[in-house]
């Protein structure tokens, strides 16, 4: 959820900081105190177009800021691990947004500079902001087959995964044929390239480790005086008369003549006796040492120049040796495949063929299970709509596939487009007047019967998006009297499985929010700015009053607020 929101010289708006519970909470006041500005500030975290126009005037920057708290396996863990954000166990995401007066736009997610589009990404993570004058992804027809995945979710998922490893496998080969079928020059090019990668790497001779054994190498004769003298001053102290071992067997011989008249000094004898053989072997190993060591300047010359060709050839083909080996084994498969290209083009046709035919299985068995939860989602809408005061509504899933290319797979004779979510194309479609053909939901409705479509919609789907915060801008607008309740209704179902922040002027609405926040504007020295009040019950009600009249407060509408608050909290009882 969104937890506390601070914006600083943003528009109209001064400085405010506003603390966000869970559940539903609403926005009122009066139009132009500053509603929708706080909505804009919102979007400019969610990766919205920037403006100098937001920067208040006088100043050099509007600041934005918003502190999230999510649950374990939220969607934005994964976002984290792709973008190198760190999100933490304590679960919270910071999103920074800084546009200054020059129009520069500074992002930064739990305090990491990142891109606007990255912004974005967390962005659509977190938040989903609906408006009347916006195209949300429930509006939007490229997302319908996302939406229909997410409800049916459940079913899908292993087959889609299994239908993804199939149609990426089937995109590489077919990207391998093209580049193998096509153009001659480029291949004839290509493969002269590779043969003279191939023999340099080839005269080059490489082994495993080779670097990292000649780079021990060459530091033991760089540092040879060093060793030497440290070795042979260590053998010194331990190896002559007067010497380390000399006084050891001096100390060993002394307690072996003490150990018979005492346990704990038999033990000490032997632990001494075991410690001079052990220092013993280490001088004899020191010795050893000293007549292996030799100064080689010649070989010294040949690891030095063996490493500058070394690093020479990792600058060209790989970080190391081991790299360099593997991509010889590459670029050597490459040369086979263009030199017996016609041989490997009949390979991957029938590769592709296979591929094709499996892909194709898989995708009709996705389509299947899309069918089955269409019909389960059609209900479930329909049902929604009926709610809403919209029961003559028809709502269908509209499923196509794209005709391919006559090499792509075909089903039932006829080759059809594949895709990364399988063959099905899908739209939801609509009719709200009965003898209305069905039509895709952005391109009907008014604007009263689109809010009701969309929340419905949105009903549905909340439980499915993973979204931390669903915000309202007016979506109410063009509704009254029992819809408007109905609408109010929608809402707070919504906020039950997300936290909601809803921008209305519809008294209903108002009235079954968990919390109330009231936006006034206010000048102060000759400046305009905005201030935000959270309500108290009393102030609920007189706000709510408010709203019904517009004007000034009556017992009349007072009593009104006060029956439509206890309305509410009935209906929240019993929900």
């Amino acid at each position: 959820m969104l937890t506390e929101l601070s914006i600083k010289d943003f528009a109209i708006i001064d400085q405010v900081s506003i603390q966000f519970k869970e559940g539903l909470t609403v926005l009122t006041g009066e139009t132009g105190a500053g509603k929708s500005i706080i909505i804009d500030a919102i979007q400019q975290l969610s990766g919205s177009r920037g403006s100098v126009e937001f920067v208040r005037h006088g100043t050099e920057k509007a600041e934005i800021e918003g502190l999230f708290t999510i649950e374990k396996n939220h969607p934005v863990y994964e976002k984290g691990d792709l973008f190198g954000v760190d999100i933490g166990e304590e679960g919270m995401v910071v999103l920074q947004r800084t546009i200054t007066n020059q129009g520069k736009s500074i992002c930064r997610v739990n305090g990491k500079l990142v891109t606007l589009g990255i912004l974005k990404e967390f962005g659509r993570s977190l938040i989903d902001i609906h408006s009347q004058h916006e195209t949300q992804s429930l509006m939007d027809p490229d997302r319908h087959i996302e939406l229909l995945d997410l409800y049916a979710r459940n079913k899908l998922e292993r087959t889609l995964k299994d239908y993804r490893r199939l149609y990426n496998h089937l995109s590489t080969l077919k990207k391998r044929y093209k580049e193998l079928s096509e153009n001659e020059q480029e291949m004839a090019q290509r493969l002269d390239l590779l043969e003279f990668q191939f023999r340099e790497l080839q005269e080059a001779e490489l082994s495993p480790l080779e670097d990292e054994q000649l780079t021990e190498e060459r530091q033991k004769l760089m540092n040879y005086e060093k060793l030497y003298q440290g070795i042979h001053d260590a053998y010194n102290a331990l190896y002559g008369e007067q010497k380390g071992l000399d006084w050891l067997s001096h100390a060993m011989s002394s307690l072996e003549s003490a150990a018979g008249y005492d346990e704990q000094v038999r033990k000490l004898s032997e632990e001494m006796t075991n410690s001079y053989y052990i220092i013993e072997e280490l001088s004899f190993q020191l010795s050893a040492q000293m007549s292996e060591l030799e100064y080689d300047p010649d070989r010294l010359d040949f690891i030095e120049a063996r490493l500058n060709e070394l690093s020479r050839l990792k600058k060209k083909y790989g970080q190391t040796v081991e790299d360099m080996m593997e991509y010889i084994s590459r670029i050597e498969e490459e040369i086979d495949e263009i030199k017996n290209k016609d041989s490997h083009l009949s390979k991957l046709e029938s590769q592709i063929v296979e591929c094709g035919e499996d892909a194709v299985l898989e995708a009709k068995h996705l389509h299947d299970i899309r069918k089955e939860a269409a019909e389960q989602l059609i209900e479930s809408i329909l049902e929604e709509l009926k709610d809403l005061y919209l029961e003559k509504a028809a709502f269908d899933v509209g499923f196509s596939v794209k005709e391919g290319s006559a090499t792509d797979p075909e089903i039932n004779g006829k080759p059809v487009k594949l895709h990364s979510k399988g063959m099905d194309n899908i739209s939801f479609l609509i009719s709200t007047n009965p003898g209305e053909p069905l039509k895709e939901i952005h391109k009907t409705a008014s604007g009263g019967e689109l809010s009701r479509i969309m929340l419905a919609l949105k009903r549905i789907f909340s439980q499915h998006q993973g979204v931390t915060s669903v915000i309202f801008d007016e979506v109410d607008t063009g509704v009254s009297g029992r819809v408007a309740q109905a609408i109010a209704e929608k809402i707070y179902g919504i906020s039950r499985g997300s936290q909601v922040l809803c921008i209305s002027h519809l008294p209903q609405v108002a009235a079954m929010s968990d919390t109330h926040i009231r936006i006034e504007k206010q000048v102060v020295n000759e400046r305009t700015s905005t201030i935000v009040k959270e309500l108290t019950d009393r102030d609920k009600a007189d706000e709510i009053s408010r709203m019904i009249t517009g004007a000034e407060l009556t017992e009349t509408t007072v009593e009104h607020a006060k029956e439509l608050l206890s309305l509410a909290n009935k209906h929240k009882q019993n929900a």
